[in-house]
């Protein structure tokens, strides 16, 4: 299994938003499962709704808009994390969640396999 956390750039064609594409940009490496263990382990608690919502087997997307609400979240993430692999992992995500609310034409995307 594995989740990747990858922060992806909207390039728009022509006038037309409709006519949108994603490339990658940065990407949270997660194929040791480090961060899929610790999402599964704070999963229902309460206090990770947006977290809460990822698929181990899917896609969970996470608008520009949504951005501060994640990294509130991770908050949450980062006093679970029991090891400094995880703690390094939510760092990570945090540095990659600014990013995102710094720049609008992105998003994260939480892959899993």
């Amino acid at each position: 299994m594995g989740l990747d956390v990858v922060l992806y750039r909207m390039i728009r064609s022509g006038a037309s938003s409709r006519r949108s594409s994603y490339v990658p940009v940065e990407v949270v490496d997660d194929s040791d499962d480090v961060l899929l263990r610790l999402l599964t382990r704070v999963r229902g608690g309460g206090r990770t709704p947006l977290l809460d919502r990822f698929d181990p087997c899917g896609e969970l997307v996470v608008s520009a808009r949504e951005a501060p609400r994640l990294l509130a979240e991770l908050r949450s993430l980062a006093e679970a994390a029991g090891t400094p692999v995880e703690a390094a992992r939510v760092r990570s995500l945090a540095a990659l969640t600014r990013r995102c609310i710094r720049d609008h034409d992105v998003e994260i995307r939480f892959e899993g396999d």
